[in-house]
């Protein structure tokens, strides 16, 4: 069994952070998310793994390189332009060749993996199985309607009154039968091959198509706010281990990791959070749901639920909370009243904020 990842998105949802950062790189939890995808794929057993990447694809290639790292074997697909994610299927037909693939979109995450849902594909070998999730607001997903033993009858894009609460998350396993469906279905109102139609196509045809219902924590990480409700999801199953250096005067609560190299002076932080290596705090107050990446500095400070990417620095800022700052971005203190402030700052910006 393959993998195909999808990480060739503008990221317009995260503008303009994603002009500098690909979406599937923004980090939780200290990790890119399009790491915890392809670790999520190599723990459920699928070491073969094809990546759909549009043509601003150097930095993801530089991260993942040759996959080896994460445990994968990682061949490269270009795509020219977003044509539809079943479009994603008809260009990659020659790496899938006539194997069973599970397909991944690249900036989503299951906290609790994808091991069981990638076993029942297996097991039960259905034409295409979707792994489902119940939502309070199904109208902003793709909707699945099923029959009392799981097995989609209809499918339908964002509808205006859905049959079901059960939204499309970003896990697609598919037999070789999907290639005939790609084949078989005309570009939607938006111009792109839908997966959802191909599905559909496959109902239609009276094939088999399943569904996983999963129960764990799941994300698609297209906006900033989803991104640092991920983070919090994540940073919850931190286990704590101090390897950085922490001096007398500070503490350190539960679940909190200060990697090696880091320093952490006359500070409290309290967890779940993240210190990353050769990232310095002083004379500051880290609060749960933080992560911050590495080469950091934040200096007579406080931040909570927040992700700072690498060498971010923060200085004289009293109170952040609920933001995501870019690489090499500096924050500090101008000479007005007390404030608390939530910041979107894209890679090298400068700030400077009430004290």
């Amino acid at each position: 069994m393959k993998a195909l990842v999808l990480a060739g998105g503008t990221g317009s949802r995260l503008r303009p952070f994603s002009h500098s950062t690909p979406k599937q790189l923004v980090p939780v939890a200290n990790k890119p998310v399009l790491f915890h995808g392809l670790e999520a794929i190599r723990a459920a057993g699928i070491t073969d793994v094809g990546i759909i990447v549009n043509s601003a694809s150097a930095a993801i290639r530089t991260a993942v390189g040759d996959g080896s790292a994460l445990g994968v074997d990682v061949t490269y697909l270009p795509q020219d332009e977003p044509r539809g994610l079943a479009h994603c299927v008809m260009i990659a037909r020659d790496y899938l060749g006539d194997d069973d693939f599970l397909m991944y979109l690249g900036d989503n995450v299951f906290a609790d993996g994808i091991t069981e849902p990638v076993a029942q594909f297996q097991a039960e070998r259905p034409a295409a199985q979707l792994a489902v999730v119940k939502v309070a607001d199904p109208s902003e997903y793709g909707v699945a309607e099923l029959d009392p033993s799981g097995r989609v009858v209809a499918l339908e894009e964002k509808p205006a009154r859905p049959r079901s609460n059960y939204a499309v998350t970003g896990a697609y396993f598919f037999s070789p039968q999907i290639h005939e469906a790609v084949q078989g279905i005309r570009p939607s109102w938006r111009n792109e091959l839908e997966i959802t139609d191909a599905l559909q196509w496959l109902v239609d045809q009276e094939q088999e198509v399943r569904a996983y219902v999963c129960t764990g924590y799941w994300k698609d990480t297209g906006n900033v706010t989803d991104l640092l409700d991920c983070n919090r999801a994540l940073l919850e199953k931190t286990t704590s281990g101090v390897r950085g250096s922490v001096d007398p005067l500070s503490q350190i609560g539960a679940s909190v990791v200060v990697e090696a190299g880091a320093t952490v002076t006359a500070s409290r932080i309290d967890g779940p959070a993240v210190i990353g290596s050769g990232t310095s705090i002083k004379n500051s107050y880290i609060g749960p749901y933080t992560a911050i990446g590495s080469g950091c500095r934040v200096e007579n400070s406080a931040v909570e639920d927040s992700i700072l990417l690498d060498r971010a620095s923060i200085q004289g800022v009293r109170s952040i909370n609920g933001s995501l700052i870019g690489r090499e971005c500096d924050v500090s203190q101008a000479r007005q009243e007390l404030r608390v402030h939530r910041l979107i700052m894209g890679d090298d910006s400068h700030v400077e904020v009430p004290a």
